[in-house]
């Protein structure tokens, strides 16, 4: 069984449901308490073993490239004012050499499209798939979880969570097999996916969340993969042809998924990761802003 050592993260998207926040910073540089999106899904992966973050761009996006490299100014000022601990930080997400690829994706043609454009890099390897939208606070991180699973059954893994109660319907739904063993019936094989079922028909209450270890037959089944929702490549539809020839299964891992790229769940993230900082500082904030809140209405 060959190791994950290589990431796909699609972070060509225009972030239409955070605008105007996203018109002149990309999404995924759009901060989370201390620090950007993709910092924190980059330590995701780094801690799960990833040696290669392949990062699918678009036009206006060399600031997702520019903040994993040296910032020559910044560092010699942080370094001449005596702020180590600043500049510790700083050069602690500098990217090792080798480890980042940047892809350019010419048109917002879907995220299988985008997968597919990473194809020369990952080669005849399976590979993760990172979808940076979705901030998953997990310990260990989610795709370490969806790494461990994939050790032990092989194949393809997508991890899942379920679905907000009478919402399964707006998701990409798996139908379950029989349980693996060893991880609690949270690991099961898979028999389907049904993107948005219809409401009362859904096969599970659970959906496709943000991290997928893949198969590189999936390339071959993208290059031919005809335009589906939207008029986009989509993914799904590709991991749904491939399901009858490889083996598939669904992990419910643990934790909480932030969806931020909608704007109350950029909300949401902001506040659970801040909550997290040890100093206590950020819950006597709230506390005083939600007691001196008045509602203008």
């Amino acid at each position: 069984m060959k190791p994950i050592r290589k990431a796909v993260l699609p972070v060509a998207g225009l972030g239409t449901r955070i605008l105007p926040a996203a018109k002149t910073t990309p999404k995924n540089l759009l901060n989370v308490y201390d620090r950007p999106i993709l910092s924190h899904v980059v330590e995701e992966g780094r801690a799960a073993g990833i040696e290669h973050f392949v990062f699918i761009v678009g036009r206006g996006q060399s600031a997702i490239e520019d903040y994993f490299d040296h910032a020559f100014e910044l560092e010699t000022q942080l370094e001449a004012k005596g702020r180590t601990d600043l500049l510790t930080q700083v050069r602690g997400e500098l990217s090792t050499p080798g480890e980042m690829s940047f892809v350019r994706q010419m048109a917002p043609l879907g995220l299988g499209h985008a997968v597919w454009c990473a194809r020369d890099i990952i080669g005849d390897e399976p590979f993760a798939v990172m979808l940076p939208d979705m901030l998953m606070d997990a310990a260990p991180g989610a795709l370490s979880q969806v790494i461990d699973a994939y050790r032990a059954v092989g194949g393809n893994v997508v991890a899942v969570e379920p679905a907000p109660p009478g919402e399964a319907h707006k998701y990409g739904i798996v139908a379950l097999g029989d349980a693996a063993p060893g991880f609690d019936g949270r690991l099961a094989a898979m028999t389907g996916m049904e993107e948005k079922p219809a409401p009362g028909a859904e096969p599970s209450n659970l959906f496709i969340s943000g991290r997928y270890v893949l198969q590189p037959a999936i390339f071959a089944l993208l290059a031919a993969q005809a335009a589906g929702a939207g008029g986009e490549i989509q993914l799904t539809d590709a991991m749904v042809r491939l399901m009858a020839t490889d083996g598939f299964h669904a992990l419910r891992y643990a934790g909480t998924t932030y969806d931020c790229g909608d704007k109350l769940g950029l909300l949401r993230a902001n506040v659970a990761y801040a909550l997290k900082d040890a100093d206590g500082g950020v819950r006597a904030v709230l506390r005083e802003m939600l007691e001196a809140y008045t509602d203008p209405r």
